[in-house]
């Protein structure tokens, strides 16, 4: 099996409990309304979209579209982006490159030459790998797709090229687009107004001149997962090998069986699932999750496995219940205070995420290209797996009071429900260990006695 071997430097984590950090997560959590999009995470983390004036034309610019999609940890996935706004005069559309409108709408005004899109609030998405070559532009032809920041800074862009039409438009006379949108393909992204900054500069292939754009104006997108769904998209079990509970997701954590309304969810013992899961005609991003008591699409799994002298071993495991969707370049991040000295993964790439200055208890995970980085729709082979070890901290180790476990998991940039603390599988405390001991001596006296007597 592929490892990936890495050190690690930062302060460590002051070992507190745990109650008092889940009741921070939740203060977080409550603080922040789903209108400010705030991630603790990632609190910088956006989609800025670039807007390059590149060229005057004699009916108005040709401009560079570019998104850059600086969230660590969270993508676009399949079938991608889709970039609206209102123009804010009467222009219009002459031509895309490296994307198109989804419509045209109403160009009977024109005669002879017919613009691209007349609408007023287009939408553009970008175009499919294979485009001509003569249709493309840098950073275009995806499908729409973006990759986090720290997963895969060169693939987290996505350019187009728009010629506008705008009678007698100047650098004096232009106007800024209103009223941005992005969805990714669905909601969840709140646009801010268009701002003009300082134009942006270009380095040539050579690196030997640079050129300028005439005017750049900024647009900043952030993300909030409250707008993007109504119901959590993952959850969190637990187990260790020092309990022989094991925690699983709680009942009905993204949703419940609806047993009046068929076909919510999917038995895998049905003798007729192929025929459920891909009938003809059904739309392919329909959700359809296997039947379970927790209803998500994703459960990720936390095994505190060994313990070593002066290291121990956990285990996780990724499970897909959602027979719909093959998720890429799927991300798993995941805080807890022993990351500061975690000392080798186990088939998955790591990245450590220090969103503050000497904080390092956050870290990333991602599956190794052409061996695990797809994980596929519900089935016998969909879950990937990858075992942590980490070094013992004396000052702040302990397997008491749930410590071992994490404090939080995001699965592809979505927040994943944990279990109550009051359900942990906890460490035996010092009473019931006395009461096992004491038991374990009077039985052995009498057993002791009773050889004699016979």
């Amino acid at each position: 099996m592929e490892s990936v071997w890495f050190s690690t430097t930062g302060s460590a984590d002051p070992r507190g409990g745990f109650l008092a950090v889940l009741l921070l997560s939740l203060l977080l959590c409550s603080t922040f309304s789903s209108t400010e999009a705030y991630d603790a995470l990632d609190p910088t983390g956006n989609i800025t979209i670039k807007w390059d004036v590149i060229s005057w034309t004699p009916d108005g610019y040709i401009a560079v579209v570019t998104m850059y999609n600086f969230q660590q940890y969270r993508h676009i996935q399949a079938p991608g982006w889709i970039l609206g706004w209102t123009w804010a005069k009467k222009e219009v559309i002459w031509n895309v490159v490296g994307g198109q409108t989804t419509e045209q709408g109403d160009c009977s005004r024109f005669k002879g030459n017919i613009p691209h899109c007349c609408k007023k609030d287009p939408t553009v998405v970008d175009l499919l790998p294979g485009t001509p070559y003569n249709q493309q532009i840098a950073n275009c032809c995806t499908g729409g797709v973006l990759t986090s920041w720290a997963q895969d800074p060169e693939h987290a862009i996505s350019s187009f090229q728009l010629s506008v039409g705008s009678a007698g438009t100047t650098n004096k006379t232009v106007k800024l687009p209103r009223n941005f949108t992005l969805k990714a393909p669905g909601p969840g992204y709140t646009c801010g107004p268009a701002k003009i900054v300082k134009p942006t500069k270009f380095i040539t292939k050579d690196k030997r001149r640079t050129t300028q754009a005439l005017m750049t104006w900024n647009v900043t997108c952030t993300y909030s997962q409250f707008l993007a769904q109504k119901t959590p998209t993952c959850c969190v079990s637990l187990s260790s090998f020092y309990n022989s509970t094991i925690v699983n997701c709680p009942t009905c954590t993204c949703g419940c069986q609806n047993k009046t309304e068929p076909g919510s969810c999917v038995d895998p013992n049905s003798p007729h699932l192929a025929s459920v899961v891909s009938p003809p005609g059904k739309a392919i991003n329909t959700p359809l999750v296997r039947c379970t008591n927790h209803m998500c699409p994703i459960r990720v799994h936390w095994h505190v496995k060994l313990q070593y002298k002066e290291y121990w071993r956990i285990k996780i495991t990724i499970t897909n219940f959602n027979y719909m969707v093959n998720y890429s370049q799927w991300n798993l991040v995941v805080q807890h205070p022993n990351f500061d000295n975690v000392t080798q993964v186990f088939s998955f790439n790591y990245k450590p995420i220090t969103p503050y200055v000497g904080l390092n208890d956050t870290g990333m995970l991602w599956g190794v290209k052409f061996y695990n980085d797809l994980l596929t729709s519900a089935g016998p082979l969909g879950n990937v797996q990858s075992e942590l070890l980490f070094r013992k901290d004396k000052s702040t180790f302990t397997f008491d009071k749930g410590w071992a476990f994490p404090r939080r998991i995001y699965f592809n940039g979505d927040n994943c429900v944990m279990p109550p603390p009051d359900a942990y599988p906890w460490l035996p405390n010092a009473s019931s260990r006395l009461v096992f001991s004491l038991l374990s001596t009077v039985f052995g006296t009498l057993y002791y006695v009773v050889m004699l007597l016979t």
